[in-house]
């Protein structure tokens, strides 16, 4: 027979054996969506540690609701902590910032003893976001970061350097986005998200930023995070 804790004050008896058992279903699913952010994630910062996160906020969250619903005195508590609490890390990727939702939504589902719903429909949202990232790899065109890194260039003015760099890569791609750019008195760092048709560009493309610029630093990532180049 399950273990009850019972709290003081308008509580609803608290299941330490569901408790458990959610937090272990937690654990399943905080896993895949770790799997699921780093196989299918196109962020440009580290997959692979924001990834480790997650567990973290789902089973949190998932506890929190646990204790919280079962007494209206502590509910009322947790208002006025959070009220407090203030985050200094943003969050600069939107997409980031879909995962963790997804896996508070997980969590309070748990929390909740919504269990059966949230295990249907978790990893049902994955699943239909894995498709569509796969239907959008099936295409032609193909998305990579640059990351050009320029050591004492020649010109001085940074409109002029950057104005140069966009007319030689323009050439070789689709679109070019500039993501970042860095200009300081003996160096310069850009990151631009390029549209291609085939990776068989990248050759010319790199030909060419050398040929016309012979100092500079070039580097490809992929969607996976992974040097191309």
């Amino acid at each position: 027979m399950p273990q009850q804790v019972t709290f003081s004050g308008n509580a609803d008896p608290l299941s330490i054996t569901l408790l458990l058992m959610n937090l272990g279903i937690g654990v399943i699913l905080s896993l895949l969506l770790s799997w699921h952010f780093k196989k299918f994630g196109s962020t440009l910062s580290n997959r692979e540690e924001f990834a480790q996160v997650f567990p973290f906020v789902l089973l949190t969250t998932a506890l929190i609701i646990t204790v919280v619903k079962s007494s209206l005195a502590l509910s009322l508590g947790l208002v006025g902590a959070l009220s407090i609490v203030r985050f200094r890390t943003p969050i600069k990727e939107p997409e980031e910032l879909a995962y963790l939702f997804i896996a508070i939504a997980m969590g309070l589902g748990l929390g909740a003893n919504q269990t059966i719903p949230t295990v249907i429909a978790g990893p049902g949202i994955l699943l239909v976001m894995a498709l569509i990232r796969l239907t959008r790899r099936g295409n032609d065109n193909k998305n990579l970061y640059l990351s050009i890194d320029w050591k004492n260039p020649v010109e001085g003015n940074p409109d002029r350097l950057l104005q140069s760099l966009n007319t030689v890569i323009s050439k070789h791609v689709l679109s070019c986005d500039l993501r970042r750019f860095d200009a300081r008195a003996d160096s310069m760092e850009a990151t631009y998200l390029l549209d291609i048709a085939s990776t068989d560009h990248l050759s010319e493309l790199v030909d060419e930023l050398r040929s016309s610029f012979p100092l500079i630093g070039v580097t490809f990532l992929d969607q996976n995070q992974l040097p191309s180049i």
